[in-house]
């Protein structure tokens, strides 16, 4: 194919910067989940009494792995993997449409195929970025296994397995390219079908089937229909079962052909799915500048809303599960008994854990609407809008007042989910107290999210989009992981996540509530107030 090693070799010197981070980044956090392990699980009893718990508490699977034994190998992969292996799903997802739909959406495409490259090399030279990318990833993965002095043998399995679910998300990633008309669109595709299906792993691991000694879990066949489901099944440092990762594999390779076969029937700028006609007359909502940012921003709204509304289902409707395992397996209902303690603190438990996912999500919600204005002022569209009556300051202000009422939006989701949880199940309703109070806190926590990226995107404006998510993800990950990696608690209580007001034995902690709100307060007035000064930057 002519021209295929110039595009590999532009494409690779586009990209080798940040794809090193992620997997550095990636290579790290497998390294990091040994240093943890042997500090809070040191012992093999320790381990199986964990298991035990996790056993008795299966909505604890739904963010870990499938138990597959105590010993420190597998149960260090039963921990870290999915995480290892969703950060190997979004380096790849959004290669992939970077450098197809938004190459085709910025023009780049059609300078291209302009040359003797043709129709297809392009998608033919990303495929073969993605997979060098994820070869990286992995062997940077193997070597952070090796590192710590683990077998070297299940460290290539480990590493290969979340190579390979990496290459089927570049599957996907490059499929969802040829569907949809815009790279926003096809990014939500991949990421949407990524939250979906590791959910689904995670709930087909909760409903599988513990082993007698409570050390092993045989996941249910919803696992089989995520990617992740057969990454986990390879069990690393176990059973070393190399044939669901070559699924996996094949799986990935397979959607490329197919993302390769549209491409060289489809014209350039086209989709599958067909862009809506617009309205040939502007609704009343648009007279204004919010009701633009609302216009721009309602469908990230409302997919980020929808996930809340399921987790805060999931959150009350799986106490349900719970209780059907402890009724099945005698040892289980003992340990259900110890970690119950009195009424509702197991359902408790549930509910803080679910609802750290929620405010993850309304997290998202805000720093993407924050981010939108940045590609707004990129684009060069802002431009239009301010050459209006309309001030920086108010056209900043639109945009977290928006991102504001999306993070409510998918708290008060949560909310209505957990209790339409607990009409479905005929669940307990003294936790709506429970619920309320945790939603609170979780929103405050999105909030602080809102306002920092705000003040990025005063600050440094070219940095916005980078340095938002950066946030989402370090908080996410020490308020999910620092207390398992064994991180002291400053550095936990750095997670606003981590910090949110919730419910304790003894009552509610609230001690974190009013760093929150001086951090929301504090920050929100800096970004509107500096905004003043700030000139518009374009490109970036």
């Amino acid at each position: 194919m002519s021209g295929l090693g110039a595009l590999l070799r532009q494409r690779m010197r586009r990209d080798w910067r940040q794809l090193l981070i992620w997997a550095i980044g990636t290579a790290a956090l497998a390294y990091l989940s040994y240093t943890g392990v042997s500090q809070s699980y040191g012992s093999l009893q320790d381990r199986e009494q964990l298991l035990v718990t996790v056993m008795a508490n299966p909505v604890i699977l739904l963010f870990r792995g499938l138990p597959s034994g105590a010993e420190i190998g597998a149960f260090m992969v039963f921990l870290i993997f999915p995480w290892l292996a969703m950060m190997a799903a979004f380096m790849s997802s959004f290669l992939a449409v970077r450098h197809t739909r938004m190459d085709e959406e910025q023009g780049r495409a059609e300078l291209v195929s302009a040359t003797p490259a043709g129709r297809t090399t392009p998608v033919v030279a990303t495929v073969m970025h993605g997979l060098i990318a994820n070869f990286v990833l992995a062997a940077l993965t193997t070597l952070a296994f090796i590192g710590t002095g683990l077998d070297a043998s299940g460290a290539k399995v480990a590493g290969f397995a979340v190579g390979c679910v990496g290459v089927a998300f570049l599957g996907i990633g490059l499929v969802a390219g040829q569907l949809m008309r815009t790279s926003r669109g096809a990014n939500a595709l991949a990421t949407w079908i990524l939250v979906i299906t590791f959910v689904l792993c995670g709930i087909g691991n909760a409903l599988g089937t513990p082993s007698d000694d409570l050390q092993w879990m045989e996941s249910s066949w919803l696992t089989w229909l995520s990617p992740f489901g057969w990454g986990e099944n390879v069990r690393a440092y176990a059973d070393d079962n190399l044939w669901p990762a070559v699924l996996a594999l094949a799986f990935g390779l397979l959607l490329a052909g197919v993302a390769i076969a549209l491409q060289a029937v489809r014209d350039l700028g086209e989709s599958l799915v067909p862009e809506r006609l617009g309205r040939a007359e502007a609704r009343p909502l648009l007279s204004s500048p919010t009701g633009l940012v609302w216009r721009l921003t309602w469908g990230a709204i409302l997919g980020w809303t929808i996930g809340g509304l399921l987790t805060g289902m999931l959150s009350t409707s799986l106490a349900s599960v719970v209780d059907d395992i402890g009724n099945q397996n005698p040892a289980v209902e003992e340990i259900l008994s110890k970690i119950a303690g009195g009424a509702g603190s197991l359902a408790q438990a549930t509910v803080s854990v679910f609802f750290v996912m929620l405010g993850i999500f309304a997290a998202c919600a805000g720093v993407q609407i924050v981010s939108r204005a940045r590609q707004e002022e990129a684009h060069g569209t802002a431009e239009p809008v301010l050459s209006a009556a309309v001030g920086r300051v108010r056209w900043l202000v639109d945009y977290i007042v928006i991102a504001f009422l999306a993070v409510v939006g998918v708290a008060v989701a949560g909310i209505g989910g957990a209790m339409l949880g607990l009409a479905s199940a005929d669940g307990d309703w003294g936790l709506l107290e429970t619920i309320t109070i945790t939603a609170f806190g979780q929103l405050l926590a999105a909030s602080v999210f809102v306002v920092l990226t705000a003040l990025v995107f005063v600050l440094a404006p070219r940095a916005t989009i980078a340095a938002g998510w950066t946030l989402v993800g370090v908080g996410s990950m020490l308020g999910l992981f620092g207390p398992l990696f064994g991180f002291p608690d400053w550095l936990v209580h750095l997670s606003p996540l981590a910090v949110a007001p919730e419910v304790t034995p003894d009552g509610v902690d609230v001690r974190g509530m009013w760093w929150l709100i001086l951090a929301v307060v504090v920050g929100g007035a800096a970004s509107v107030t500096l905004m003043r000064r700030r000139e518009l930057a374009t490109g970036g």
